[in-house]
């Protein structure tokens, strides 16, 4: 890859894959949308001379259950598979629509299941019942505040770039309070304390 120094690549780490996280209510119904454009943001920067941030690794312990509905871990992360997905008070189509969600990518907190229904935790801490079919098994996280992205899982590492606070990202591996994560082609390392979408401890979130 080349260096940020060279100034074509510089040319070309513009604005890419636009969206913001933003929360609003109307009519009774919780919409995550875009702020400016209908897809991912990542605001690319030049750094230097930028300060480092401490970060303290969280070590949780979490018993998961084995769910008999879909035999997979509960609780466990999951993302929207649309850009449009309901969530219902209960779990069958009589119960009336809470919120509705609009980010297609936005993780989500399975903490119970039925036959064809799952009961998700949002970021906010909303709990609410979708289909089953509405969920994706894709990880991914939302980065909470604004945080450069590492070549390295180290604070010393150079920086890549700058994410903004609503970025969604593909979720990779974590280790030692890091975790791997891709945003369109760009693939980095943040700290995992930024990160929604990576503890599972349901006392926590």
């Amino acid at each position: 890859m080349s260096s940020l120094s060279d100034p074509r690549l510089a040319e070309q780490l513009q604005i890419a894959n636009a969206l913001f996280y933003r929360r609003f209510i109307s009519m009774g119904k919780k919409a995550y949308m875009t702020a400016l454009f209908p897809r991912l943001l990542l605001c690319f920067a030049l750094l230097g001379g930028l300060g480092t941030l401490a970060v303290e690794a969280r070590q949780e312990t979490q018993t998961l259950k084995i769910s008999r509905f879909s035999g997979k871990p509960l609780p466990r992360f999951e993302s929207l598979r649309y850009s449009a997905v309901h969530g219902r008070q209960g779990p069958n189509l009589d119960h009336p629509i809470l919120w509705r969600y609009e980010r297609e990518g936005l993780p989500m907190l399975v903490v119970r299941e039925t036959h064809g229904w799952r009961r998700v935790r949002d970021p906010d801490g909303d709990e609410v019942w979708m289909q089953a079919r509405m969920l994706s098994a894709t990880r991914t996280a939302l980065i909470t505040r604004e945080v450069e992205l590492k070549r390295r899982p180290s604070e010393d590492a150079p920086s890549k770039a700058r994410l903004k606070s609503g970025v969604i990202a593909e979720l990779g591996d974590c280790e030692n309070g890091w975790c791997e994560v891709e945003i369109g082609r760009e693939r980095g390392w943040v700290t995992k304390s930024v990160l929604w979408g990576t503890e599972v401890a349901t006392g926590t979130l």
